[in-house]
């Protein structure tokens, strides 16, 4: 079978001495139509730096290929040799030929165009669609893809949808470009493990209905083995093993492969979860949540009436003890960072009561994103990052305050001379501990990690978790834990909060839930965890409709019904289970 693409001896290299400073330096492999090759490696490994080339995106990003050939099979069997081709041809064979998607969507998607209009345009472009054509053909797309509502989110903002549903337009914009070769540069990291397992099945899917060529990234090896045929392993800009897919997992010849499949976090249904902590209904909590309620109002029309609201967060109830961590899960859009939010103050609550008791602390919560660079201000050195919060707090910036910074940065493995130096200068593990660092500040009693090691590699991951768990045993902090990652989830949380459609749905102690999930979704939500032993799953699009958050105005459901499933664990009782 000839080859759709061939890569042969690809040298890549930045700025204004390419050939100088390489961080791809001789990559080879050759790709079927319809087969899918994986590649794995930790940040700076080289592995996006390659996708990029292979559709010269890396020029737009300083880079320039220094060496190699990159041969494309056009769709009329004509070879292009992407490395020589000029703008003018590339144009033609970004999108038609060669597809992405890319791992950050928001930056993605142009932010002062609906949805709707961005996906018809690549119908327009690439399928020669207009008009009601278009539309129709964009939400049937994002119908394929589970998105709920979707004759509505057409007109949505990119703000206006979660990560998970922006990934999902992303795909959707596939759908309509319908190229031979897809390059998915890490399209999941972001997204909890259903919408995960649903767009590798969508991916799987687009696959096996186009017969087109992948070429997926990732550095989750459980999903690699999902999906890929084949398997290279890069690390400082080189292939340090490749080959079939159950050879390398099996019998990996390489030291930095073998480290990789170590670093894995695997899931273990319920049982490595943490002993410690265990609560007591003497202890008060630190924070109480009863009765939330956010919802974002609909207008439509001429005079911005209103047509009803989003139901983002419906009657969520939990509480959060001194040195315990409550994991929220849940699918995208499911609510749980909106109720974060809601704890921070960040959101207006429509209605409940968040109370929060303040301790050593007058800014007892404090929170940590998932994406260490953009929370950080580039143009300040991290002494200054490190003084905002006490300076908004009223403190003024000291000897004690440089004291406390440093020994801040000591806790979380930072060397002394960070403080001088700014966020470029560190690598995104490293930003992460910065971050937490500067939650530390104002020595909370809370802090809320939204996502805050999903964007890191396994080996970073497992690193920055221990220093979590240290962090809370030194200064008994308390953690409202959101992830999607059932392992890192098992692994951190005291107890566990399972959220769906805006609600909790189960909640209690994380060996109990995870060990025997009561409520069906919870157990939608094990079953669709990637683990490198379930070697090309057959990953399958679940029928089960999202139930829409959008309803009319007055509207109130029903009151909640919970039964206990043994103790400290509550199950939502199913209409129709």
């Amino acid at each position: 079978m000839s080859a759709l693409l061939s890569v042969q001896g690809l040298r890549v290299g930045f700025g204004r001495d390419p050939q100088r400073s390489e961080v791809v330096k001789g990559v080879s492999f050759d790709l079927g139509a319809g087969q899918t090759l994986g590649i794995v490696g930790e940040s700076g490994s080289g592995k996006s730096v390659t996708a990029l080339s292979i559709n010269r995106l890396v020029d737009f990003g300083g880079g320039r290929i220094t060496g190699g050939s990159i041969v494309l099979e056009r769709s009329d069997g004509t070879p292009l040799d992407v490395t020589k081709a000029d703008e003018s041809s590339l144009i033609h064979v970004r999108g038609r030929d060669i597809g992405m998607i890319f791992q950050e969507p928001m930056t993605s998607l142009n932010p002062v165009h609906t949805i709707g209009a961005q996906i018809e345009e690549a119908f327009r472009l690439n399928r020669g669609l207009s008009g009601r054509a278009a539309t129709l053909a964009a939400r049937d797309a994002l119908d394929r893809v589970r998105i709920p509502d979707a004759a509505q989110r057409l007109g949505y903002f990119p703000h206006q949808l979660s990560g998970g549903m922006r990934q999902r337009v992303m795909i959707a914009m596939v759908i309509a470009s319908n190229p031979r070769l897809l390059i998915a540069d890490e399209p999941t990291t972001a997204l909890d493990v259903t919408v995960q397992a649903q767009v590798m099945a969508l991916l799987a899917e687009l696959k096996r209905e186009m017969g087109m060529a992948m070429i997926f990234i990732s550095h989750d090896i459980g999903l690699v083995a999902g999906i890929a045929d084949e398997i290279m392993v890069m690390q400082s800009g080189q292939a340090v093993e490749q080959g079939r897919l159950n050879d390398v997992l099996d019998r990996p010849q390489h030291e930095y492969t073998r480290h990789l499949l170590e670093a894995v976090p695997h899931f273990n249904g319920g049982r490595a979860t943490r002993s410690d902590g265990k609560r007591t209904e003497a202890a008060t909590p630190v924070v109480a949540v009863d009765d939330l309620v956010v919802r974002f109002p609909i207008a439509r029309g001429l005079f911005r009436t209103g047509a009803g609201s989003v139901h983002a967060v419906d009657g969520v109830e939990f509480d959060l003890l001194p040195g315990e961590t409550l994991g929220i899960v849940g699918e995208s859009g499911s609510g749980k960072s909106t109720a974060a939010r809601a704890v921070l103050g960040l959101v207006k609550a429509t209605r409940g009561r968040i109370d929060i008791a303040a301790g050593r602390s007058r800014r007892p919560v404090q929170m940590v994103f998932q994406d260490p660079f953009s929370s950080l201000n580039p143009r300040l050195d991290v002494e200054s990052l490190l003084a905002e919060p006490a300076i908004a707090n009223g403190q003024r910036v000291d000897e004690k305050l440089r004291q406390r910074m440093m020994f801040l940065l000591g806790r979380v493995g930072l060397p002394d001379d960070a403080l001088r130096r700014y966020p470029h200068q560190f690598s995104g593990g490293q930003r992460q501990r910065l971050c937490i660092a500067r939650a530390l500040m104002l020595n909370p009693d809370v802090v809320v990690l939204d996502e805050a090691v999903s964007a890191l590699d396994v080996s970073v991951q497992a690193r920055v978790l221990d220093l979590l768990i240290d962090l809370q045993h030194e200064f008994g902090l308390a953690y409202l834990f959101i992830s999607h990652d059932m392992a890192v989830v098992e692994r951190i949380a005291h107890r566990i909060a399972v959220m769906y459609a805006g609600q909790i749905v189960e909640i209690g102690d994380a060996a109990a839930v995870l060990s025997s999930p009561q409520h069906s979704y919870t157990r939608r939500l094990i079953a669709a965890v990637p683990a490198i032993e379930r070697r090309q799953a057959r990953f399958t699009i679940d029928a089960t409709q999202v139930p829409s958050l959008v309803r009319p105005a007055g509207f109130e459901p029903a009151p909640p019904q919970w039964r206990e499933a043994g103790a400290d664990h509550r199950v939502r009782v199913e209409a129709n289970p």
